[in-house]
């Protein structure tokens, strides 16, 4: 792909630092990419554009270098909504195809990377297939709708050497990075309790609605893949398939990874002896939901207890927040959360604290997006942000809460054995069975 450092030293020039990018307008970066060597231009390829993959596509193209030659939905609607909008930005569409098939697009070789923004339960047969054509690859998260999946993951990057960055993009968001750094300093003393909690004012399921035959141009054998065959229906459709077992987690999964995520990195933890959960569908009981829309998960680790609360339809979630992770800790407690972080210091304690307020700066898609280029040119992976491996552990953490909710007893986990301690669990939940003629690989 051409010499990395030639090209980071043209584009620094052309762009003053990749943090820049936004305050480009398109036809600003289509001048740019005309200075760009043919060797240094990545082909990117979008499966699934409805939602975070259309997204991540206008974060892409924001990159010097980077090409959309292809864009792939079982919804025609979206995919000529998408080209129109690409017109919009005024990018050449001439050479863009579009697909309904995955697998067409994986059979060309000009595509470099693939976006994945399908529904959680194409990730993993998509991202390992990807890896088998020689792709990198930007899988959304979570990244597995399993805990196999997740495995099968981080074990097809390895088995074909791809460069693969899950979209937990707040990873590359400074004022995180900055507040985790605080955290590490001591200062908050000794941390018992991490609280991590997710109040969505905004999310609510579909009123149930009757089996209906699929929207004219909509491929539902296709959307369905791998998950059981069921009729059509609009409340499991496009944004709602969050809410159903087959397809995702509820907003444990959807949010969950973001946000524990930071919980676990700010204590450096691995994986909890134990995990218990209560909640139920108390908000929304006749509308369509089979995910929790109220849900408390309790995860013990040796040093500290982290507690993740979920709610949706109401916004007032803790310290006046709607979303966020407390580090509580003797001298004071640290808040965060997308708009910024602070310092609220213990009455109590005799070591006063430095209070701290810092807000957001940057724009974390775009610059997890600089970095996952970086990572593709130079391919040192240990430079992502959030490679494959990160996105299947906090993934993982999410999908124990979600086991334990659904087998109704408090789990141990067998960290040696890497698995429940309760065969019959294990069983049950640590793979989706795939239907349909579909398996995946590794799994």
């Amino acid at each position: 792909m051409g010499n990395r450092r030639s090209f980071l030293q043209r584009s620094s020039a052309l762009i003053g630092g990749s943090i820049a990018l936004s305050a480009f307008d398109n036809r600003s970066l289509a001048a740019i990419r005309k200075f760009i060597a043919p060797s240094d231009q990545i082909n990117v390829a979008a499966i699934g554009i409805n939602g975070m993959g259309w997204a991540d596509l206008q974060a892409a193209l924001k990159v010097p270098g980077v090409n959309v030659i292809a864009l792939c939905d079982i919804d025609k609607n979206v995919l000529d909504a998408r080209m129109n909008d690409l017109k919009k930005m005024n990018i050449d569409t001439s050479k863009i195809k579009t697909y309904g098939d995955y697998r067409k697009v994986l059979d060309r070789k000009d595509v470099d990377v693939v976006i994945i923004g399908t529904p959680d339960h194409w990730h993993a047969l998509i991202m390992t297939e990807a890896c088998a054509a020689g792709k990198d690859v930007y899988v959304e998260k979570p990244v597995g709708n399993s805990i196999i999946e997740c495995r099968a993951m981080v074990a097809a990057k390895n088995k074909y050497n791809r460069v693969v960055q899950c979209g937990q993009w707040q990873r590359s968001e400074q004022h995180f990075k900055d507040a985790v750094e605080f955290v590490y300093t001591g200062q908050l003393g000794n941390i018992r309790t991490v609280k991590v909690w997710c109040y969505q004012g905004w999310m609510k399921p579909m009123p149930i609605q009757a089996d209906s035959v699929p929207p004219p141009g909509v491929d539902y054998a296709t959307w369905l893949g791998p998950a059981p065959i069921k009729p059509f229906n609009a409340s499991r459709f496009h944004f709602n398939f969050r809410w159903f077992w087959d397809y995702a987690g509820g907003l444990m999964t959807d949010w969950g990874v973001h946000l524990l995520d930071y919980g676990l990195l700010g204590m450096k933890a691995d994986v909890p002896k134990s995990i218990s959960a209560l909640g139920g569908e108390f908000a929304y009981p006749d509308m369509a939901e089979e995910t929790p829309d109220t849900l408390t998960a309790l995860y013990e680790f040796d040093t500290f207890n982290l507690v993740w609360d979920h709610a949706m339809g109401i916004d007032n979630g803790s310290y006046g927040r709607d979303h966020g992770i407390a580090y509580i800790g003797n001298n004071a407690t640290l808040v965060l959360d997308r708009n910024g972080w602070e310092v609220i210091e213990e009455r109590q304690s005799k070591n006063k604290v430095h209070k701290s307020l810092a807000k957001v700066s940057d724009n974390g898609v775009e610059k997890h997006w600089v970095n996952f280029i970086e990572a593709v040119r130079s391919r040192k992976t240990e430079h992502l942000n959030c490679p494959i491996e990160a996105g299947a552990h906090v993934a993982t953490v999410a999908q124990m809460g979600n086991i334990t909710f659904r087998s109704g007893q408090k789990l141990m986990w067998d960290k040696e054995k890497n698995k429940f301690s309760d065969d019959s669990v294990n069983d049950k939940y640590l793979m989706k069975e795939y239907h349909n003629g579909y398996e995946l690989a590794g799994s």
